[in-house]
């Protein structure tokens, strides 16, 4: 499989666009988001991935598995990558020792640079099964063996940029607020989402190897995903004032993906 092709270079690199365009705020904006915009932006970005999730992901999976003639049981690789998703998000939250985006500062974490440090990891852990997600949507598209064609591999990568700069924006802002500079803060939030082209293109290589294990990937990244939607957004949009916001937030972006994959897709 060659995977040096310009647009399929630049369909991977989008999401990472969406992060640094969303860190590169902290130079316009002379202050954190408020408690409102910041819930209406983790909303839409939740939906925006669910969306993605559903569409561009688990439900290619299970068409791809009915296409290589499972029938029926074309819900077993769609069920069992995704609960594989779903597991290694969970044990990777337990082994690596970062800060959840809705959490205080540990005890004996009173350095900032520490605090920042611990943060930023933690958005790169999450930023890694987007990036796989649409490295193997590029991988299916590529085989010429799937229905997945160049539109709907777009479609996923620019949905994810679109949630990616709420995200960048979410990351550089509160450093800069913390005492960074504008110029460390944008690098920090920036190279939050380098782990997605690199996640993008290991993904690719591996698939190569198999693509009949194509439905499985596929799932497993949605359920990656929906980890980090259900553990770490959610969560933080639904706490203190405002949810109802972000649930209108979580909506917009959900039809606004979901739009983008049919019309594209």
């Amino acid at each position: 499989m060659n995977i040096i092709n310009g647009d399929i270079i630049i369909g991977i690199l989008i999401p990472f666009l969406g992060t640094a365009l969303g860190s590169a705020a902290v130079f316009f904006m002379k202050k954190d988001f408020g408690d409102l915009v910041r819930k209406i932006l983790l909303g839409f970005a939740s939906g925006v991935m669910m969306a993605a999730s559903v569409w561009s992901l688990l439900i290619p999976a299970m068409e791809e598995a009915e296409s290589a003639g499972m029938g029926k049981a074309a819900f077993i690789p769609a069920v069992t990558g995704f609960m594989a998703g779903i597991f290694l998000l969970l044990g990777l939250d337990h082994l690596i020792p970062h800060l959840h985006l809705n959490s205080d500062t540990p005890e004996g974490m009173s350095s900032s640079l520490r605090r920042t440090t611990m943060m930023v990891l933690a958005v790169t852990l999450h930023n890694f099964p987007e990036g796989m997600a649409v490295g193997v949507v590029f991988a299916g598209m590529l085989s010429g063996q799937t229905t997945i064609t160049f539109s709907g591999a777009l479609a996923l990568s620019i949905g994810i940029a679109i949630q990616n700069f709420p995200e960048g924006a979410i990351i550089s802002m509160p450093l800069c607020a913390e005492g960074a500079t504008k110029k460390k803060a944008f690098v920090y939030g920036a190279l939050s989402g380098l782990v997605e082209p690199v996640g993008a293109i290991l993904t690719i290589a591996l698939s190569s190897l198999a693509v009949k294990a194509l439905p499985y990937l596929l799932s497993f990244a949605a359920g990656a995903m929906v980890y980090v939607i259900v553990e770490e957004l959610i969560p933080e949009a639904s706490e203190g004032k405002h949810s109802n916001i972000a649930t209108i937030g979580f909506a917009v972006g959900f039809c606004l993906m979901m739009v983008l994959d049919i019309t594209l897709g």
